[in-house]
């Protein structure tokens, strides 16, 4: 895969180590941390209980982070998906942002979602001066993206730097902003929803080998439990095969063949302007004809803002909707 299709999706994806793609390891147990409740069975099926939240004024999230503030933030810029998605869940929206999932139908819809301010720069570079503009009581980011911007916000503002590594984390996450906010109710309401999701699809797992393939051109990667927060859920409801094989591995189409794919999900990753469907480019590959889900008309071109960059509750709901249609 190219270096620039790598680059992008690392902030598509997941959290990334060594600045490609050796991503934060998830099990299929629920397994610990701030964010898991009691009452699992030894089977590592998930829980639908959900602790209590707090309202507070500092926390330390999962991966060490603490955020003090002097007051619930009211004004907060996202410059990660994963920031716009919780806010959706708890009721709120960002007062900026450089993500389009809030476009998608189940978050604001296209008509509101355009009355929010965008952050120029992009997802690589947002620019400083245009984030402070807004005054935010509190600036959220990806780590190993936006941490080179920690200094220039010093003072002016809070920043987080959060780091999804599985579904998990962005439970972590979500109730961590929900204490911070005070909007407890909401993060407790939506933990539950999403808990309950996953645990009827845990119940109702398929026996149909899928697979989530990448990019935007013939030179596609292949989803993994290890290294993509929605991939992570995938070996709950479905059979997936699929191991990370570190920064400089990927799968071939002939591998791909020999493992009898039922359902393949498709994220088209754009690189500027749209110019056409990862499916429709990878047809022009002989065998990609002979894969069952391409004979059986199971290829599901997926909307990659939800699926690849929202990483939140509300996104991985979407993704286990979508996907355990598809899989039945």
């Amino acid at each position: 895969m190219p270096r620039t299709a790598l680059r992008v999706r690392r902030w598509a994806a997941i959290a990334v180590l060594g600045g490609l793609l050796a991503g934060c390891g998830t099990g299929e147990a629920d397994t610990g941390g701030p964010a898991v409740a009691p009452g699992n069975g030894a089977d590592g099926r998930t829980s639908t209980q959900v602790r209590p939240i707090e309202a507070a004024t500092r926390i330390t999230d999962a991966k060490g982070v603490t955020v003090s503030l002097p007051k619930p933030p009211e004004k907060i810029v996202c410059l990660v998906a994963l920031c716009d998605d919780i806010l959706v869940e708890l009721g709120m929206t960002p007062t900026a942002t450089n993500s389009q999932v809030l476009a998608h139908p189940e978050f604001l819809g296209e008509k509101k979602a355009a009355e929010i301010p965008v952050v120029p720069g992009g997802f690589l570079s947002p620019e400083v001066e245009a984030i402070l503009s807004h005054r935010p009581d509190l600036v959220i980011g990806l780590e190993d993206t936006h941490g080179k911007l920690a200094p220039a916000l010093k003072g002016a503002t809070t920043f987080w730097p959060v780091q999804p590594g599985s579904w998990q984390d962005s439970v972590g996450y979500l109730r961590d902003l929900a204490a911070l906010t005070g909007r407890t109710e909401q993060g407790e309401t939506a933990e539950k929803t999403f808990r309950a999701r996953l645990a009827q699809a845990e119940k109702a797992k398929s026996d149909k080998t899928a697979l989530i393939v990448y990019g935007s051109d013939e030179n596609f990667g292949v989803a993994t439990p290890e290294s993509d927060v929605a991939a992570g859920l995938f070996p709950k409801i479905s059979h997936y095969p699929w191991k990370s094989r570190g920064v400089d591995g990927s799968y071939s189409l002939e591998e791909i063949l020999a493992r009898d794919v039922d359902v393949l999900f498709v994220e088209t990753l754009s690189f500027g302007a749209p110019d056409g469907k990862l499916s429709d480019k990878l047809a022009k590959n002989p065998l990609w004809s002979r894969i069952p889900a391409v004979r059986n008309g199971k290829v599901i071109e997926v909307d990659s803002e939800v699926w690849a960059k929202g990483r939140g509750t509300r996104s991985l709901g979407v993704v286990l909707d979508e996907a355990t249609a598809a899989l039945r």
